[in-house]
């Protein structure tokens, strides 16, 4: 349940920066032009470039101190940076001044979400039985993606405003009720405790001093592999950011109606993401992962498809499937198979890293996006294409990784890491695996 709360009161901080890039953002704090929605689309790229420090910092404090105390900080400082775009004049009051200061917030967004998701997914998963971790850290996922439906959610009586109550004061009201939003989490969070596997290696004194350093030398094709295994979350932005834009600027449909559409489909994939770990469980993370991916490789061109033509039941049918079914097959497994990759001692770190340098590029999806279908709605099909690849490139590198679902916690990560260590640590490391082995 924290895993989940948590994880939805905090996105759903990040998100409703995505749904003010696509609707509003670009009327508010740049120069009026035919570049300002790109630009409004870069600054939710903005933050997938923070997101890899805050994966080194949280990573490295969260390996190093604990997950609860860097989950804790992750939290105070989305809310803070939150609560302060709504804060914010705009650029026909301070003029360059200030599309500098959304963008730095942004910035603060993005340190934050680096640690999250990957500290709340290895807290979870060292928590979870043995035979369970799948569905217990969906529900983070899950949790993330209600966040989306919360942030999609408020914007529908925002944006049916009339349009100047709506860019004077309107736009403001979600952000500034992140206030509320971040004390409840905060509580939430503080009634966590560290996982028993953490606290046996802090008190053997196995507590990695850097971190980073013993995860890329001895765990690089790990991070490698679940970098490229990654790249499939841009179906995410594509959907909830560029496409929103795309049929309501573009296409002509209406911005309450889309987002409706937004908000079921991901309502749909808070409902499925633990049936997809249970299912992950019982038959194997690669099954579901890989049939994840390649359920998006064709509904992705569907979905395009009924959007250009503005075929709305169509709309709503392949937007439930593509993010409620397909995205959901893959994204909902992720938490438990990429840290599972990783052993204890790295693993936030691991998982932080690697899933955010793959998340660059799902930040910049949408600003991509926009170059290619160039105002033209019949210009769909390369959009459609770019997120087919990076489908497609997950699925390879998922192909060359282990299978680990019945592989017991203590042992994760284990077996890779001591055929590199040398040859008296791997004697030392081998009697401890047997010793765990036989407890």
């Amino acid at each position: 349940m924290s895993g989940f709360v948590g994880s939805a009161l905090e996105y759903y901080d990040f998100f409703i920066f995505g749904s003010a890039a696509a609707l509003i953002f670009g009327k508010l704090f740049f120069a009026p032009g035919p570049s300002s929605m790109l630009l409004s689309f870069a600054t939710v790229g903005v933050a997938y470039v923070a997101r890899p420090l805050g994966a080194v910092i949280c990573g490295h404090l969260g390996d190093k101190f604990g997950r609860k105390r860097v989950l804790l900080f992750t939290l105070l400082l989305m809310g803070t940076s939150t609560f302060l775009i709504g804060c914010l004049p705009t650029y026909s009051q301070i003029g360059m001044a200030a599309p500098v200061l959304i963008v730095a917030l942004r910035l603060l967004q993005g340190l934050s979400a680096g640690g999250e998701s990957p500290g709340s997914s290895s807290l979870t998963l060292e928590h979870a039985p043995d035979t369970k971790r799948a569905f217990y850290t969906s529900w983070t996922m899950s949790g993330i993606m209600f966040g989306i439906v919360l942030s999609t959610l408020v914007f529908i009586p925002v944006a049916s405003m009339p349009e100047e109550q709506l860019l004077a004061w309107g736009w403001r009201i979600p952000f500034l009720a992140s206030a509320i939003v971040t004390v409840i989490a905060f509580v939430l969070r503080r009634l966590l405790e560290e996982p028993p596997v953490f606290e046996e290696v802090k008190d053997n004194d196995e507590v990695v001093k850097v971190p980073l350093v013993t995860l890329f030398r001895y765990h690089w094709v790990t991070v490698l592999r679940i970098t490229a295994m990654s790249l499939f979350t841009i179906i995410n932005t594509i959907i909830n950011v560029f496409a929103l834009s795309y049929a309501t600027s573009v296409v002509g449909i209406d911005k309450g109606l889309m987002l409706v559409v937004i908000a079921v489909a991901n309502v749909t994939a808070v409902a499925m993401g633990p049936l997809a770990g249970l299912l992950s469980d019982r038959i194997g993370r690669k099954p579901v992962f890989l049939t994840g991916l390649v359920l998006q490789i064709g509904m992705i061109y569907v979905f395009f498809s009924a959007l250009s033509a503005a075929n709305v039941p169509l709309i709503f049918l392949t937007g439930i499937l593509l993010i409620g079914v397909a995205y959901t097959g893959a994204n909902a497994i992720y938490p438990a198979y990429f840290p599972e990759q990783f052993p204890v001692k790295v693993r936030y770190s691991g998982m932080a890293i690697s899933l955010m340098f793959g998340l660059l590029l799902a930040g910049f999806a949408p600003a991509i996006s926009e170059l290619l279908i160039g105002g033209n709605k019949g210009n769909w099909i390369p959009v459609a294409t770019f997120a087919a690849v990076a489908c497609l490139i997950s699925a390879i590198a998922t192909l060359t990784g282990p299978e680990t679902y019945r592989t017991p916690t203590a042992l994760l990560g284990l077996k890779k890491s001591h055929k590199r260590l040398p040859a008296p640590q791997a004697v030392v490391a081998e009697a401890a695996l047997t010793e765990k082995v036989r407890a």
